[in-house]
């Protein structure tokens, strides 16, 4: 197999190019043109193998499809549509070259779906294969979605499931897990986790719905760090705080006779990659917008005064519980 370092820097190139549209790469910069009163987006993500995809859990095509997802989630988050990604590389010299071709496809089927192209990036030598991505977005000042406005008496939208990226991952880690799952579900989970979907898709219905003039402004932010995250971050950031109704968190069906309702919530809560987007509107708009997302989408919670931030059970044995950001993932948490 050819490694990387048998055609080395510019021989790589040379291959990665044809996943680039040949009339804007080749210069030392991309030149993106942004339409007239449009705000330009960026957004930067970086994944290491271990720590963010690994061979036992991720094929090459997979971790480029969540390199490009992942950022193209972002740019929803924001109310951006995207207009292009440059990929950085980080590579060990003995990587076969048809590993980095893999990875480059897997990132032009996710962003083909989305008329996204590569339009660059940057290849160093490294002990550890790393893929660092910026995408660049835009969207009208107007629309963009922010962290720090929710208000007192909003709606907290979820636009689908929460838990099954987290639940494929530990049936990949673990198969073990999964032998009372028929084949179905299990692939249905392992999918969510492998090929997550931005959910740029929204963004049409929530303008479409807002319309003119536009309601403003708009709250939100991706769930790629989990439920608990994205809600706790726009809680701190908007200086309020939330009640959370665990009942109607939207949870995969597999998980009723799979796992306990606590296991449940908590992968829900904390298992992140779920890639869905967590509005804060009106309680009006938030039902409209319901009514024009699939069936999966939920109001979960209330924007409440102060700054806690509670999980609310149905059953009142159930204490309410506060979330706090420690319970989630942190890259440097103890």
């Amino acid at each position: 197999m050819t490694k990387v370092k048998d055609i080395g820097e510019q021989g790589l190139l040379e291959r990665l190019q044809c996943f680039c549209p040949p009339e804007i790469v080749g210069d030392d910069a991309a030149v993106l043109v942004t339409a007239p009163e449009q705000s330009l987006v960026v957004t930067t993500d970086m994944l290491v193998d271990g720590v963010h995809f690994s061979q036992i859990t991720t094929s090459p095509e997979d971790a480029g499809w969540r390199a490009a997802a992942a950022n193209l989630s972002d740019l929803a988050a924001m109310g951006a549509s995207p207009l292009g990604m440059t990929v950085a590389l980080g590579l060990p010299g003995d990587l076969e070259v048809s590993w980095v071709e893999s990875l480059y496809q897997g990132m032009t089927e996710c962003l083909q779906q989305y008329n996204t192209p590569i339009v660059g990036g940057d290849i160093v030598r490294s002990p550890i294969t790393t893929v660092s991505i910026t995408a660049f977005g835009q969207v009208h000042p107007q629309k963009i979605i922010r962290r720090s406005t929710a208000k007192v008496g909003d709606a907290i939208v979820v636009t689908g499931i929460h838990g099954a990226s987290h639940a494929g991952l530990q049936l990949l880690l673990h198969p073990e897990i999964g032998k009372d799952l028929t084949t179905t579900e299990k692939t249905a989970l392992i999918t969510a986790h492998q090929r997550p979907q931005p959910r740029l898709d929204v963004l049409p219905l929530l303008w479409k719905i807002l319309e003119s003039p536009l309601l403003t402004p708009i709250t939100g932010m991706d769930s790629s760090d989990g439920l608990a995250d994205a809600i706790l971050q726009i809680c701190r950031t908007s200086g309020v705080g939330a009640v959370i109704e665990s009942a109607n968190i939207p949870l995969p069906k597999v998980f009723n006779h799979w796992l306990s309702p606590e296991q449940a919530i908590k992968y829900a809560l904390y298992g992140g990659e779920d890639f869905e987007l967590v509005l804060c509107l009106p309680p009006d708009s938030a039902n409209i917008l319901l009514e024009h997302l699939e069936q999966n989408a939920a109001i979960v919670g209330t924007i409440t005064p102060g700054s806690t931030v509670l999980l609310h059970h149905q059953n009142e044995k159930i204490p309410d519980q506060v979330l706090k950001l420690s319970q989630g993932f942190q890259h440097f948490g103890q």
